[in-house]
């Protein structure tokens, strides 16, 4: 205790000091004020003023690293690098929370006060403005790829062996065959590259959804549709880390008669694959339920939107089937878990999300 106010006490000499000379140097009497504020103070200032910031997809994001940083301390000797891990996510967290504050300052500084702010409607906003909206709304969609990357390193953190017997045996009750080795007998060419086309597609459905409610400036559509995401990734992600799935594409490797032969769109997707493939974290599938929590909010914000991604959607759930990338079992799974997310998403956001966004 005496070391503590020893400490403090060194700590305000050291900043009546140098106000003092800031004084006599002639700095203003503001600055001089924030100087003397000690570091603590300051970044408790800070830091609540970022969380004032952001919304519930923050929570929800934090929320997660939260969940997943504890798991990795409680089960830590089955990682070869749990401190390096939990680096990362801190790493992460600080930057949404920078990215927030420092969107929400940019923006103060424009639209100070209602006078100001009707007046600043009719001016075009500066690059450092742009600049920081354009990030502060796009951001999710990197967080969400740092997360499924991360899997790669989880999916025997709690579970040191695959699951995929359970998964297959019940492909094989529920259908009475394997179904990525029965669908082979009507492979083509032609309908393998358009069913890899259909599965890349996956990576749009998001992107189309969030950059027409951007567009149309409508960002409590736009949050709400990164909140569903968000949830049902989440969920996701918490169900692979407990349940270590890797997918009929290793564990059924042999069964086929050959690989799948196809034009552009199949080798494109064979080089995502080759350095982006994620081994485990199939259960549930994470496609899907991006795919099935991005159409919900369609359907909840831009209804003609809907009935243009559902076709493709369902044709993305066959494909992932096809090309051997999931079970039956991991489809089910990911609509199950992104339309949670969007029932839990809607249910999460409340009054205070949709002032700060509008």
């Amino acid at each position: 205790m005496k070391n503590i106010e020893r400490n403090e006490y060194k700590g305000s000499e050291y900043a009546v000091g140098w106000r003092d000379r800031a004084i006599e140097n002639g700095e203003s009497a503001a600055a001089v004020e924030l100087a003397s504020e000690s570091l603590a103070a300051l970044l408790g200032r800070e830091l609540a003023a970022a969380w004032a910031a952001s919304g519930t997809f923050e929570s929800v994001a934090l929320g997660y690293l939260g969940v997943s940083c504890a798991l990795i301390l409680f089960f830590a000797e089955n990682l070869a690098h749990p401190v390096r891990l939990i680096g990362m996510q801190a790493l992460v967290a600080a930057a949404i929370l920078v990215l927030c504050r420092t969107e929400a300052w940019v923006s103060e500084r424009t639209f100070g006060d209602e006078e100001s702010s009707e007046t600043a409607r009719n001016v075009r906003p500066t690059f450092s403005e742009r600049f920081w909206h354009f990030w502060r709304h796009w951001y999710p969609h990197l967080f969400f790829l740092f997360c499924f990357e991360e899997l790669g390193q989880l999916v025997h953190l709690v579970e040191p062996g695959w699951q995929d017997a359970k998964l297959i045996a019940f492909d094989h009750w529920l259908t009475g065959v394997d179904p990525t080795v029965w669908l082979e007998q009507f492979a083509t060419p032609g309908r393998n590259d358009f069913m890899q086309f259909v599965y890349l597609t996956y990576f749009t459905y998001l992107l189309v959804v969030g950059g027409v409610l951007y567009y149309r400036r409508d960002w409590r559509g736009y949050w709400s549709v990164m909140t569903y995401s968000a949830v049902g990734y989440a969920l996701g992600y918490v169900i692979a880390i407990f349940f270590p799935i890797e997918s009929p594409w290793f564990s059924m490797a042999g069964a086929w008669q050959g690989p799948l032969e196809g034009g552009a769109a199949t080798s494109l997707i064979n080089l995502i694959e080759h350095y982006g493939r994620v081994r485990g974290a199939a259960f549930p599938s994470e496609h899907v339920a991006g795919a099935v929590a991005a159409t919900w909010g369609a359907w909840r914000h831009r209804r003609w939107l809907f009935w243009v991604m559902l076709p493709l959607v369902a044709c993305m759930c066959v494909s992932t089937i096809w090309g051997r990338y999931h079970y039956v079992a991991d489809i089910f799974g990911g609509m199950v878990t992104g339309t949670l997310g969007y029932v839990i998403g809607g249910w999460l956001l409340g009054p205070r999300d949709a002032a700060r966004r509008s």
